[in-house]
């Protein structure tokens, strides 16, 4: 089989609407933050779109299956491993860290989380911090939070699109307004947010922040530079490559792992034995380990992820 999936949809206060006017996901909300295009997390299931299993959550849809549908490598894990976003950052989100397996799993009863960037669209001006500009004490941190000027110590970069940025679980980061993007991480949802711009919420009060767990978990150094060879970013939890399509390409699901494609754009279908499914720009497909060949017929830009 092969699965289309509806993404779960999150608003935030830094969300666009380009998710709606681009991607035609719909949302009663006027702006769209994330969609959740690939997630098992209890905060935010895809769900199956079309065929037998219409309206499955996707953690139903494993179990169901049963886990060899995610292969050698995704049955290894205790939990489903990835979560695949789409961003639309129409403002600045916080500057926030993310803590290890071993914090985030003794504090939150969750995993932690490592992530990549990848971006699909970005304004004249657009840019992302990313790591410390030099290596700074856990004092000078913290003294930087509470005086404001936090960013002016941090690495900041120039995106375009096409660029990509892997980020483990440690790095100080921020998304920085303009950037459309494609987020690749751990299955997890734990965020420590360390400065918001003194922003507001709907209610008019301060966004919390996590200044004591950020202490705990931040690696305060510049950006390390990783090279993956062949692929847009690669690590134990998961593989991200390319997927361009001019006319047709043939790939196959073997027993190692799933496929997950995320189209960013063109149209056409993915056909194996048991399936024919049309796809389009901002559609999610899940194509079970072990399922074997399938032809993709039509144009496609996208991102393959594998475990």
């Amino acid at each position: 089989m092969i699965f289309k999936l509806k993404p779960a949809l999150k608003s935030a206060i830094w969300g666009g609407t380009r998710l709606k006017t681009e991607f035609g996901f719909n949302s009663d909300n006027d702006h769209v933050a994330e969609a959740w295009v690939l997630s098992c997390h209890k905060n935010g299931q895809s769900i199956v779109d079309g065929g037998p299993y219409d309206g499955m959550p996707l953690g139903t849809l494993i179990q169901t299956l049963g886990k060899g549908c995610l292969g050698a490598h995704g049955a290894a894990f205790s939990d489903f491993p990835i979560l695949i976003k789409l961003i639309d950052a129409a403002d600045d989100l916080s500057v926030q860290v993310h803590p290890d397996d071993a914090y985030a799993l003794q504090n939150e009863g969750q995993f932690g989380k490592t992530e990549m960037w990848y971006f699909i669209s970005c304004e004249p001006d657009a840019g992302i911090y990313y790591g410390c500009a030099a290596p700074l004490s856990k004092s000078d941190f913290e003294r930087y939070i509470q005086n404001g000027t936090l960013t002016a110590h941090l690495h900041y970069q120039k995106t375009k699109p096409g660029d990509a940025v892997f980020i483990p679980a440690g790095t100080v980061h921020s998304i920085c307004k303009g950037n459309l993007i494609a987020e690749i991480q751990q299955n997890s949802d734990v965020t420590y947010r360390i400065f918001d711009y003194d922003r507001r919420d709907q209610n008019g009060n301060p966004r919390q922040l996590h200044i004591k767990q950020a202490l705990d978990v931040a690696k305060l150094s510049p950006p390390e530079a990783y090279d993956f060879g062949d692929h847009v970013a690669a690590c134990p939890i998961f593989t991200v490559d390319r997927l361009a399509v001019l006319t047709s390409k043939t790939l196959e699901a073997d027993a190692q792992s799933f496929h997950s494609i995320l189209v960013l754009s063109g149209s056409g279908t993915i056909q194996n034995k048991d399936a024919t499914v049309a796809y389009q720009k901002g559609d999610s497909l899940f194509i079970p380990a072990g399922s074997g060949a399938y032809q993709i017929s039509g144009v496609l830009d996208g991102l393959l992820t594998t475990i």
